[in-house]
């Protein structure tokens, strides 16, 4: 049965968070990573028993279905999530916007088969007031949403940096939300823990790029420290030359 849902967020270790859950001895994740069923299948009309038989029905085994897309889904489709799957946990892992949405536009120059230097600073610009990678961003707007239908003890809200800095306390949080043993992770090595999973390109944040993004997503932060009660200075830092 369906436990939990991995909501994103895009380009923030969510595909490193698969990896790590699903080499869990009592965590199946079936239907692989980024099932999309919630943000494109139901659209297209794939009925709910197709998902829900993707999980099996016992309780010995805790499932999930981790796709960052779910983080924007509007208030309509979590209402409908959450008529289906009342007691999901949800786990949503946060990285500077700013790295993100830097990313996620080389992503799409990946995809738009295009190098980096084919790019101008204004087709990353275009890139970064995207609506996609906009509400991507603004990861505020995404919880507020979240959490007017579900609990805030049903959502586990995570810091990218943190897969660096203390992998295996990030991996025993998510197994006491979703109510697996913890100390299973404590067993890997620190080098498996912390090693890179669909890494980026490596490719630093263009200075010229920088200001643009900081205008964009420096009002959000504040806001988000100040709703969470987090500290994210870091993530204002002068210009951080951020490679991906």
């Amino acid at each position: 049965m369906l436990r939990f849902l991995g909501i994103g967020a895009q380009r923030a270790g969510t595909t490193w968070l698969y990896r790590m859950l699903a080499s869990h001895p009592v965590v199946s994740i079936p239907g692989g990573k980024e099932v999309h069923f919630w943000d494109l299948k139901y659209e297209m009309g794939m009925d709910i028993a197709a998902y829900k038989a993707l999980f099996s029905p016992g309780a010995h085994i805790v499932e999930g279905d981790i796709t960052p897309a779910y983080a924007i889904l509007d208030r309509e489709r979590i209402e409908q999530v959450h008529q289906h799957f009342p007691e999901l946990k949800l786990i949503y892992i946060l990285r500077n916007p700013i790295d993100r949405a830097w990313s996620a536009a080389l992503m799409a120059l990946r995809w738009a088969e295009m190098t980096i230097d084919e790019a101008s600073d204004q087709w990353f610009i275009d890139h970064f007031h995207s609506q996609g990678s906009l509400q991507r961003g603004n990861y505020e707007q995404a919880i507020r949403r979240w959490t007017s239908i579900f609990s805030w003890s049903q959502m586990l809200i995570l810091r990218y940096d943190d897969i660096k800095r203390s992998p295996v306390e990030l991996l025993q949080r998510c197994c006491r939300h979703i109510g697996v043993d913890p100390t299973y992770y404590v067993q890997h090595s620190p080098e498996l823990l912390r090693r890179k999973v669909l890494g980026g390109s490596g490719q630093t944040l263009r200075p010229s790029l920088y200001a643009e993004l900081r205008t964009i997503y420096e009002p959000q932060i504040l806001s988000l420290a100040k709703y969470l009660h987090w500290e994210l200075d870091d993530w204002l830092a002068e210009n951080p030359a951020t490679s991906v």
